[in-house]
This record gives structure tokens, sequence and C-alpha cells, in this order.
């Protein structure tokens, strides 16, 4: 696959870097970024990210070249990231929950020259992972690590290099990595095109505060890492917490005069039960944009009831990053109940259209696979051709979710084709969890399904049947696939069956498991 976007060069637009860049020229006093430990000005956060371009050049690290950046929600990560992207190094984040053989997986997949690990939290995986993956050159650290080279005293001790963005608009910036139903993770290549329009469509469509102050507590390795961008175009403050605690949370929305929040669902559901039993002064925010999982209609309505109108839904996926469609403050109308379960009206300059298998525009009020065309889109998945031919058909991006426009134009996801989960605002596939429990010397055959679950959105339920004479608790079984896939992956529950349903073809019936638990609840099992 190429490494380099297809756009020709006359129309390429400017770079990520360049944006940043432009940020700390326009806004050097105010307040840019800060966590529990740093607090930068935009002029400060220029001199970090300098130091740290010279730190990456000291190293050898040069254009072209990859890191890979495991850690929590740190300003210091935030200076890394940008540095690399200033170089025209291209950067992967690993995802924190994930296990150990997926970490290695991307590492070799995405062929990385460096790695980059937080050792507050990380600092035994990244010793695990350097002796697995012989390709590492370097192994990096945020602070002092056996084995590592600490970046952070390294850049203390060197002059910042000159504010320069050396990459191109042509460039990939980043590969981020998704789940996929072959149970191996896809790198989707994300160019400097699909992220500055993902930013722009964004400061257009999501109803954000004029004085930005915004608080990061999903992992910047996701979604919210690529709102600070958004947030410095305006001269905005971002906010880091490194793990979410309704308590802390509330305290620091108070204390900072947050405006404004990216959070998933299952955060929400969290805060509405923690503010039920204790007060804070949250009236400073203004805009609370959520989406990654399915919202509970009831709740939102319950939301809105705390916090006002202050509620945006994004609907994106990684493929075409964070703003595919929105649902605006004005569409969450308690009056129009079937418009709070829509994702909105496509973003400017998107184009969204439902089609059926045969790649015909369905009827309004007709159910068909969202497809979208538009600058936001990825460039592909890396070294997946198959996949692209798959994802790419027709010159369109098919999102693998079902929806039914109405005559508004609004669209109102029902169901998907493949049959992916969203738990907590984490995309997971059955495969995966599948083949994890079949790892398992007892089982000999496993499903698994997204059931709906009040927290999560949905729940990964498994129902396993064990080899003859053999048996393993449910503890047991969570426990092996925490070790072989991550926390995400984890079923919540798990149920013991003499056989699994299958379809005249042979497969799993997935349809007849979900039935039971989605009938009535508004989708399609299908």
């Amino acid at each position: 696959m190429p490494r380099r976007d297809t756009v020709n060069p006359l129309y390429a637009g400017g770079t990520v870097g360049t944006l940043m860049l432009t940020a700390i020229e326009r806004f050097p006093m105010r307040p840019a970024i800060a966590d529990d430990e740093l607090r930068y000005t935009y002029r400060e956060l220029g001199e970090a990210v300098g130091r740290m371009v010279r730190v990456f050049h000291d190293l050898g690290l040069r254009k072209g070249d990859t890191l890979a950046i495991l850690s929590g929600n740190r300003v210091a990560e935030i200076t890394c990231r940008f540095a690399a992207i200033l170089i025209g190094i291209r950067f992967t984040p690993l995802h924190p929950a994930a296990s150990e053989e997926n970490h290695r997986f991307i590492l070799d997949d995405a062929e990385i020259d460096a790695l980059l690990v937080d050792p507050i939290n990380y600092a035994a995986r990244g010793a695990a992972l350097r002796k697995k993956c012989a390709r590492l050159k370097h192994i990096l650290s945020l602070g002092p690590m056996d084995g590592a080279i600490d970046v952070i005293a390294a850049a203390a001790r060197v002059p910042a290099a000159p504010p320069r963005d050396d990459s191109d608009p042509q460039d990939i910036v980043t590969i981020a990595y998704t789940g996929g139903t072959t149970g191996k993770p896809k790198g989707v290549m994300l160019s400097h095109r699909s992220l500055i329009a993902s930013f722009c469509h964004e400061l257009s469509d999501w109803d954000l505060p004029e004085d930005m102050r915004f608080l990061a507590v999903t992992p910047i390795s996701h979604a919210s890492g690529w709102v600070i961008p958004t947030v410095a175009m305006r001269g905005g403050y971002t906010r880091m917490l490194q793990h979410f605690d309704a308590e802390t949370f509330c305290t620091i929305i108070a204390a900072e005069r947050i405006t404004m929040l990216w959070l998933v669902p299952t955060i929400i559901y969290v805060l509405l039960d923690h503010l039920a039993e204790r007060h804070y002064d949250l009236s400073s925010l203004q805009s609370i944009v959520y989406g990654a999982a399915p919202m509970s209609p009831d709740r939102l309505r319950e939301a809105i009831g705390v916090f006002g109108p202050v509620f945006v839904q994004l609907y994106g996926q990684t493929e075409a990053p964070m703003a595919v469609t929105t649902l605006r403050k004005a569409d969450h109308d308690l009056s129009r109940p079937d418009r709070l379960g829509s994702i909105g009206l496509p973003c400017p300059s998107v184009q969204v259209k439902l089609f059926d298998p045969d790649m015909n525009e369905v009827a309004v009020g007709k159910p068909g696979e969202i497809c979208v065309r538009g600058a936001l889109v990825m460039s592909g998945y890396w070294q997946r051709p198959e996949a692209n031919e798959t994802a790419l058909r027709g010159a369109w991006l098919h999102t693998g979710d079902v929806a039914v426009r109405d005559a508004d134009g609004y669209f109102t996801i029902v169901d998907r084709t493949t049959d992916m989960i969203i738990t907590g605002g984490f995309n997971v596939y059955p495969r995966e969890i599948e083949d994890a429990l079949l790892s398992h010397a007892a089982v000999s055959s496993a499903a698994v399904i997204g059931i709906p679950d009040p927290k999560w959105g949905e729940a990964v339920k498994a129902f396993v049947v064990c080899r003859p004479g053999m048996n393993c608790a449910e503890a047991e079984l969570q426990a092996h696939v925490k070790q072989r896939r991550g926390a995400v992956w984890v079923p919540k529950s798990i149920d013991f069956v003499d056989g699994l349903p299958v379809t005249a073809l042979g497969k799993i019936d997935r349809k007849a498991l979900r039935e039971h638990y989605w009938r009535g609840q508004g989708r399609q099992v299908s």
C-alpha cells in the first residue's frame, strides 16, 4: 500500500503540523494544555515540542520513520505526538487496554521503528514488547524506565528546534488500528487531508463554545486526542485527566470552568447516577459532544434534564473520523422523541447515501448501508488490498452500518452489516473473542454477541460448549480472554450450553442468539 495520500499536490492543502504552529503563533500567551503535572501556554507548548523535535533528531529519527505510543492522557505524550508530526514521522497510538499480543501484532504490522512508553502505567508492557519485537530500534519513555531512553530528561538538556513543519500534505500522519471480523486488527491510514477535514467539520458542525475549555478524559490514543487540534485552532484550552472518576471529574469542571466535553454514553450514565446524590457547579458547560456507541433515548432525556440543551451527537468511524453526521443541539428536541435516536444530518462537504447490496440507493424509510464520500475518508487500510476492495468498492466508504433516512434527511441506525459490538465506546468483534475462547483447552465451540446493557450500551455475552468430559468456570474463561485480548474484550457473562444454533450453511446463527435479547429494543436482529 502507498505510504502517501493520492491527492494531487496542487490541491493538497495544509498539514496538521502547520495547524499547530499557527495556533502557537496566534495565541502565544493563552493557556494551551495541562494535566496534573504540567501546564503550558501555547508558547511554552511550542518550546516543548521544539525540544522534542531536537531529541528525535538526535536519536536519528527522520521523516518516514515510524513511532508507536503507549501512554495515558499526558501533556508529554502530546508534545511527542506533535514533534513526530512536524518531522514527518508516522505514528501509531496503542490502545491502553489492549493485550500484549494485540500490541505486538500492531508493532510488527505497522513496521514500527520506535516505541514510546508511559512508564507510570505501562513499564512492564514496554519491557515485554521490547523482548518480542525484534524490529524495534528504540525504546523511549516519558520518564525513567529501565532499558529505555527518557525523552523528557533528554529534552530538558537541549534547546528547542526552530518551529518548522517538514511534513508534506500528501503524507500519512497516522495508522490507527481498528478491529476486524478476521480477528486481526486493520491499520487505517489517515492523511493530513483526512484529519484537517475532520477538524474543520467539528468546528463548523458541533455547536462548540466560543471559549473552548475542553476536559479530555477518554483515551487520547483514540477520539479525544483528535479533538485537541480542533480546540487549538480557536486558541482554546485542553485539560487532560488520566482516568475517569466522577468526583474528580466534576471537581475539575467546576474549578477550571470547563465549557466542553467529549464523552461516551457509559460515562454520561455514571455522571447522571453520581449527580443524583451530589451537587457541583457545572454551569460552565456549554457543549457535551457524545458518540462512539448507541445512547439510550431515556437516559438522554434524563441527561438533558440535568445538564440542559448542551448535547451534540457525532457519528463517524476510524475510517472517516469523528464527523460523518451530527445531531446538533437544536435537534435534541424533547417533543420529537424519534429524533433522540437519530444520528442527525451529514456534516458539510460529506456525502452520505444509503445503498442496498447492489449499490442502488434506497428510498426514504428503507434500510440501507451507510456509505460515505468526502475529504475525511481514509486513504485505505495498511497492507490490506482485499479489505480495501471491500470497504471502498464503488468509490464509496462502506461503513457496515445499516440506517434509514426520514423525509427530513435525518439518519437513524437500525443495524450493522457486521457483527461488531460497541461496548463502552469501544469496538470489538465476536470473532476476536471467540478465537480467544477457543484457545482454551476446555472449549469446544463458542459464539459471542452484544446484548443491551444500561451502562455499556452493549455488553459482550458469550455462549460456550465445553469439550466432552471437561468443564471450566466463567471467571476462568474471563481471565483467559483478558490475557489473550485485553480487558475490553472480556465477556460480561458466559452461558455454558450443550450446542449452538447454526444456519443452513452450517454457520453459527447469531441472529437466533440475539433475538431474545434485542426483541422490543428497537434494533433488528438479522
